[in-house]
């Protein structure tokens, strides 16, 4: 996968991505892959990016709380499938609810097939008013606009709108549209500028909460940021997660990743909440994005303006298509970036029609790869110190996936799902990350969205 060359792990590429010393890895045993059957060798994603986050926190853990010997991974299968699949074990009360919206999916077109994504009302009424159909409109009128079309011309009319739609690429172009560098690592960790060390560890620190005191302001939607920073509350981070009123999150998608956070509304076009969101950024020591790039600099959080003004902050940016090349300003989803790297053919019932991938893979090892990002780089600051900024995105880790040769094993069996039931019937994914005294559970369920105040846990103390 990438960086190693042709076959190369995730786990070893990231790993080298971090400057991280290879000796650590003997840590990680072998197996653990999940029962995730594919054309690609989605088992070995999904382990190696849990074995990273594992591996991370273990490290941290060690230098905050040594014991006699290195704390050890653990690697579960059943629990890393139902982590990466947790979407489809999440209930309500017993009931499973529906996760697509009735125009997301493959369409047809005049030359090939597109792919849709219309989950949020927002991206609903775009993708309608770019194919000029009324706001009412359902599957067959969709179906038979896109019919009519050729599918490069549906994306690009589509993406104009501020829409989501892409034409599904061939399984050998890859991703030549795209512009990004198909041997990127998947995970990239740079020097901002310096800083003196400001975490070192809080005393309240346990194995099973490593990272108490530690504050992360959450600006991340859908998965596979959120993954990310569900991991840092299951080790004891304060998250808050900050979102717009305009623009709300799907409850459903909400529950399954915001297990272990706490959730606060701000409208940043209004000046009190300004004030709020910046006091609240000041007081932060990790934030994590997952918006386009760009789309969040006005607020203060452009790299080098974050350097600047807050040095000695982690910033953890996570996008589709990464911060360079003619898509980086693109919108795109887990399912957007499968059909144009050519995975959805890859993964091809027929060789005719598109598939898909056993989990939203690239979205959920992003999640896992950033995590150990943020807690490689809070040991690098504890020993260095500096500003940080860490970035992956799903095109990159895409990338790497195609690379990865399919390895001839024997069929893998599926064992029972992994599951917790929360005290009010919702029933949720139990941790995948695991390590030698490690946490067995998130620290809460996941509170209704936009529940909490727009504070810490803890207040930060005044600064000189």
């Amino acid at each position: 996968m990438s960086a190693g060359g042709e076959g190369a792990s995730l786990l070893t590429c990231a790993w080298s991505a971090l400057g991280e010393d290879p000796a650590a890895l003997k840590r990680v045993p072998p197996g653990g892959e999940p029962a995730l059957t594919s054309a690609l060798n989605v088992p070995r994603l999904a382990r190696d990016a849990v074995a990273a986050a594992s591996l991370a926190a273990a490290l941290w853990t060690d230098s905050l709380l040594p014991r006699g010997r290195p704390r050890a991974v653990h690697l579960d299968a059943g629990r890393i499938a139902t982590a990466f699949t947790s979407e489809r074990h999440l209930r309500l009360r017993g009931v499973s609810p529906d996760l697509w919206a009735p125009l997301s999916g493959f369409w047809e077109a005049a030359d090939g097939w597109v792919r849709t994504h219309a989950n949020y009302p927002h991206h609903r009424g775009r993708l309608l008013a770019a194919l000029e159909l009324a706001t009412g409109a359902g599957p067959d009128e969709l179906a038979a606009r896109i019919r009519s079309a050729a599918a490069r011309d549906i994306e690009h009319r589509v993406y104009a709108a501020g829409g989501i739609a892409a034409a599904v690429r061939p399984a050998g172009q890859g991703l030549a549209d795209w512009g990004g560098p198909p041997d990127a690592p998947p995970l990239a960790l740079t020097r901002l500028g310096p800083a003196p060390a400001r975490f070192p560890g809080s005393p309240d620190a346990t194995a099973a909460a490593p990272l108490r005191g530690l504050r992360v302001l959450d600006l991340t939607r859908v998965i596979a940021g959120p993954v990310a920073t569900r991991t840092l509350a299951l080790l004891g981070a304060d998250v808050l997660r900050i979102d717009s009123p305009a623009l709300p999150e799907m409850p459903v998608q909400h529950l399954d990743t915001g297990a272990g956070k706490r959730t606060a509304l701000l409208d940043l076009s209004l000046p009190a909440d300004e004030r709020t969101f910046r006091r609240l950024l000041d007081g932060a020591h990790v934030v994590v994005t997952g918006y386009r790039p760009g789309a969040l600099d006005r607020f203060g959080l452009e790299p080098a303006a974050l350097a600047g003004g807050r040095p000695g902050i982690i910033l953890a940016r996570l996008s589709a298509w990464g911060n360079t090349g003619p898509w980086a300003q693109r919108r795109g989803f887990d399912s957007i970036v499968q059909a144009v790297s050519g995975i959805a053919m890859r993964e091809s019932p027929d060789g005719v029609r598109p598939g898909v991938l056993p989990a939203q893979a690239l979205d959920h090892a992003a999640g896992y790869l950033l995590a150990a990002g943020v807690l490689s780089a809070l040991r690098r600051q504890q020993d260095e110190g500096s500003t940080w900024l860490l970035e992956s995105s799903l095109a990159g880790i895409a990338a790497g996936l195609l690379q990865d040769p399919r390895p001839l094993l024997p069929p893998l069996k599926p064992g029972p799902p992994t599951v917790v039931v929360s005290p009010d019937g919702i029933t949720t994914a139990l941790p995948a990350l695991a390590y030698d005294e490690g946490p067995e559970d998130w620290p809460f369920p996941a509170r209704p969205w936009g529940a909490d105040p727009p504070d810490w846990v803890l207040e930060p103390a005044a600064q000189p």
